[in-house]
């Protein structure tokens, strides 16, 4: 199987994703998206096919979001979408693409949707958290 992540080792929810992913066996692409921003009509593709909108797709903690007055209701995709690739920390992530779609991994296990493999192989969280028990059962 196929599975991209857009990755930013920095992030806690991003790490546990890669995880989950190489835990089910599978070694991802794994793109560091602030070192190497996705082209416009990959991110716009990313957003789309995750269904979701621009706006759910920006991230705004720990971002130039305020600073850069993206919360104006005024601007449009477009802008939005210039902005990410000008300032790709405003990218949510991980977004991960997989033969069975494409997430916005927020939570981590939000990738099991996608990855069916990793549904049966125990996962642990970082900090504690059961993901997939013993069983294989997904722990919600």
């Amino acid at each position: 199987m196929s599975v991209t992540i857009y990755h930013n080792p920095d992030c806690g929810t991003s790490r546990n994703t890669l995880a989950m992913i190489r835990n089910a066996g599978i070694e991802p692409a794994v793109i560091e998206y602030l070192k190497t921003p996705p082209s416009r009509e990959t991110l716009i593709d990313l957003i789309q096919r995750s269904g979701l909108s621009v706006r759910e797709a920006i991230r705004q903690k720990g971002t130039p979001y305020a600073e850069l007055g993206l919360d104006d209701a005024l601007i449009t995709d477009d802008e939005l979408i210039d902005e990410m690739l000008e300032h790709p920390i405003l990218i949510n992530r991980p977004f991960v693409v997989t033969n069975h779609g494409v997430r916005l991994c927020r939570p981590s296990e939000v990738v099991l949707d996608i990855l069916p493999e990793a549904r049966t192989v125990p996962f642990v969280k970082e900090d504690g958290e059961v993901v997939v028990d013993e069983t294989g059962k997904r722990v919600r």
